[in-house]
């Protein structure tokens, strides 16, 4: 399904915004807010021989993560989608990954949920968590809060979804066929699962619906007073360690890649009960699968790690 923005998915719409800002108006406000949601330089990884580079458009990574909290840099992760993008091939991958998936989170020493990896160690351990877990380079991160969530809703006015079946959530009614939704109400929308017979699976269609709503609000909406709100929800709410130069490169070397989303999800998981505690373990197959789509999308070999630096 064809998107309008580079990267749809989980809570992110927010760092996209401001990088779409960018080429409208506000060069040096973007750049300080880009600045300011900063937390480190480009990272390396241990299954890449040399950094990605870019400004030659190569092939990148990116997790971005929903933290269950008011604060960007603390709480559990309730969305992990990692996206790799390829702007050769005009095309982005993004696979959502259960948050009670079984693994072992590195840096710990112990199998958990992989929710867990950001609460125990930040971004570093989620990020080396996933690559251990897909075995597949992570290249960037994003983060956005639960809060940031609501306000990018509210910075443009609400907006309207097709729903599918009537529910009832967290004190708000949710009727069957298109609906109004203001911060508080999507963000219930977004992340009710228990009553939904897909699951995880609809609940993942439904943040694309919101998604793709603000992002449709969002283009016709030019005053310098609303861009300075979604600003404001920027730099409170969104982290990364890309820089704003990343942020331009992606812009304008990827954005060709919208062209061709694709989603997968994990579809073969099994419920595990250890020690009284819920958790799911997936199909070592399905996880193999996945991670060489993944890696030949990186235009790296199956199964192969790219030997250290």
């Amino acid at each position: 399904m064809k998107k309008a923005l580079l990267i749809i998915g989980g809570l992110f719409l927010a760092l996209l915004i401001a990088v779409g800002i960018y080429a409208w108006y506000l060069y040096d406000s973007v750049a300080d807010t880009a600045e300011n949601i900063n937390e480190g330089e480009d990272r390396q990884s241990n299954l890449r021989d040399a950094d990605v580079d870019m400004d030659t458009s190569e092939p990148i990574s990116i997790l971005l993560m929903g933290v269950d909290s008011e604060e960007s840099t603390s709480g559990r992760t309730d969305t992990m989608i990692v996206a790799t993008i390829n702007p050769e091939t005009e095309s982005t991958k993004m696979v959502s990954i259960p948050r009670d998936t079984y693994t072992e989170i590195i840096g710990r020493g112990t199998q958990d949920k992989i929710t867990h990896a950001y609460a125990f160690g930040g971004a570093d351990m989620a990020m080396n968590t996933v690559e251990n877990f897909l075995n597949v380079p992570i290249d960037y991160y994003a983060t956005i809060n639960f809060k940031g969530f609501e306000d990018i809703v509210d910075a443009v006015g609400g907006v309207t979804v097709e729903n599918d079946f009537e529910f009832s959530d967290n004190g708000h009614d949710f009727p069957e066929g298109e609906i109004e939704l203001d911060g508080e109400e999507a963000l219930t929308y977004v992340r009710m699962r228990k009553e939904d017979p897909q699951g995880d699976l609809g609940r993942n269609e439904r943040q694309r619906q919101v998604i793709e709503a603000v992002a449709n609000k969002s283009r016709s909406v030019t005053s310098i007073t609303r861009i300075d709100d979604y600003l404001d929800v920027v730099e409170n709410n969104v982290r990364t360690n890309m820089t704003f130069d990343d942020m331009k490169d992606l812009r304008s070397n990827y954005y060709g890649a919208r062209k061709d989303i694709e989603n997968i999800n994990f579809e073969n998981g099994q419920d595990r009960t250890i020690d009284g505690i819920y958790y799911m373990e997936q199909d070592p197959a399905e996880v193999d699968e996945i991670s060489n789509e993944l890696r030949n999308h990186l235009e790296l070999e199956d199964g192969e790690e790219a030997p250290a630096e």
